[in-house]
């Protein structure tokens, strides 16, 4: 059964239709954005797949059980230039993050989602054509798959063509992290098509050559593509034998790979930095969180970023002070870690927890620098959080504050900013270590340089601290 329509204005033009930089790939059809919505063209050479899916009834049971981002074919159609079968208007998202600004948990969780989505295929007589880690994102508290397009008719006998795929977005980057180091998660960033297993392969512990699921799918399936590259006589080989009971095995086996995975993401310096009340205590946390509440009240964003989020506890406060999306960025992978798994816990609808290096954050990557948009790109919010942030910026990474400030009224509007001075106990063990060449790392210069970009609305003391909290706005 199709999904119900949605009516659109009559009035359609294709300099109104501004195609995604990261759609073009794929000949069954691309997503475009048109009035404010991301929508999703079906192209007719995909025409028959599209339909097989909704006939075969399992784009209802695949959205029944919230695995797959719900859509609804819009007529009239938007004028897009390219004939259309359908045009879809998917379950909008709040936020797009990339699987090389995913935690751990996240990424395994796309991992799990990607083999159970193909299982259900199996089951009505399709297959997944990719396994892109891309066709996955956080919405609604859980990870969805979002590709309505990925689906084919599935043929007896021939082997899963998504396998490569799965294991160089999924599986490598994952073992990789759970065997040798959290940080070899930003090979993603650098291999956005996947980390060549080769690499995996050799970065990887010798031990894991015996795991049953690793050895097969990450250093025998290595070896096997460096042995027959450049022979399709190999891949021809592999036809008419790959019957539905070894699919099903292989998808059990890798199953069972990665849920041998598992990474202690809670152990960092900074994943109990609330809890530990550093510089507050009980009384201090309670009063910054009302002061928070009360900024953001006053501006009432729908959007806001939180920069230096740390595991979120103030990504809740502007949820509740009315903000419809927060997304919740953070440097260290063990409090993004902490977040998500509230997120997934407590099913909240409105906190994406990712990773960012503020210093070194996601650039344009892919074809043209436009398939993956920057971190910059994908703003601005209405407002940007800030808290606990500058001095980590200005003092340990020798950026100057009218460069931070240039950069925040870039992000956002509105701007809630914790100013912590030279004698906080925190700003002190920063220094204990390094010579201070910061004359200019005082509240006086702080004013100066970010009024300059910003029209300061209000200051306020944090109790107990000599810290403050400004509301500004940029000019």
């Amino acid at each position: 059964m199709s999904p119900p329509t949605v009516p659109e204005p009559s009035v359609r033009r294709a300099d109104a239709v501004r195609r995604d930089g990261a759609s073009f790939r794929d000949p069954s059809g691309f997503v475009f954005e048109h009035q404010g919505e991301v929508l999703r063209q079906v192209n007719p050479v995909y025409a028959n797949d599209y339909d097989r899916l909704l006939a075969s009834g399992l784009y209802e049971r695949l959205v029944g059980e919230r695995l797959l981002l719900p859509h609804t074919e819009v007529e009239p159609r938007p004028e897009t230039g390219v004939p259309a079968h359908r045009v879809l208007r998917p379950e909008q998202l709040a936020f797009v993050g990339y699987p090389y600004e995913w935690c751990f948990g996240q990424l395994r969780d796309a991992a799990l989602l990607t083999l159970r989505v193909q299982a259900e295929a199996m089951q009505r007589g399709m297959s997944l054509k990719d396994a892109s880690a891309y066709n996955a994102q956080l919405h609604g508290g859980r990870v969805v798959f979002i590709d309505t397009l990925s689906f084919e008719r599935y043929v007896e006998s021939e082997p899963w063509v998504a396998y490569r795929q799965f294991c160089q977005q999924f599986l490598a980057p994952l073992a990789l992290v759970a065997h040798r180091d959290v940080r070899l998660a930003g090979l993603s960033r650098l291999f956005i098509d996947g980390v060549p297993l080769d690499l995996a392969s050799e970065l990887l512990p010798r031990r894991t050559r015996w795991s049953v699921g690793l050895g097969l799918h990450v250093h025998l399936h290595a070896r096997s593509q460096a042995k027959h590259a450049d022979s399709p006589a190999a891949v021809e080989r592999a036809r008419g034998r790959f019957t539905r009971r070894k699919l099903e095995a292989l998808l059990h086996s890798l199953e069972s790979a990665v849920r041998a995975l598992s990474w202690r993401g809670g152990d960092s310096a900074w994943s109990d930095y609330y809890e530990a009340n550093h510089n507050y205590g009980d009384a201090g946390l309670e009063a910054k969180e009302r002061l928070v509440g009360e900024l953001l009240d006053a501006v009432r964003p729908r959007t806001v970023w939180d920069l230096g989020a740390n595991t979120g506890r103030f990504s809740r406060i502007a949820v509740r002070a009315g903000a419809r999306t927060v997304v919740s960025w953070d440097l260290d992978p063990a409090c993004v870690e902490a977040n998500y798994r509230q997120v997934v816990r407590a099913q909240e609808t409105a906190v994406v927890p990712l990773v960012a290096d503020l210093t070194n954050p996601s650039p344009g990557l892919g074809w043209a620098g436009a398939e993956r948009r920057s971190f910059a790109d994908r703003g601005p919010a209405d407002a940007v959080l800030a808290l606990g942030l500058v001095h980590h910026l200005a003092i340990g990474n020798n950026v100057p504050l009218e460069e931070v400030a240039a950069y925040f009224a870039r992000l956002a509007r509105d701007l809630v900013v914790e100013w912590i001075p030279k004698q906080d106990s925190q700003v002190q063990r920063m220094l204990a270590s390094r010579q201070d060449v910061f004359p200019r790392y005082d509240e006086a210069h702080f004013e100066q340089d970010f009024g300059r970009r910003f029209e300061i609305v209000r200051r306020v003391a944090e109790p107990g601290t000599a810290r403050s909290l400004y509301l500004l706005r940029a000019r």
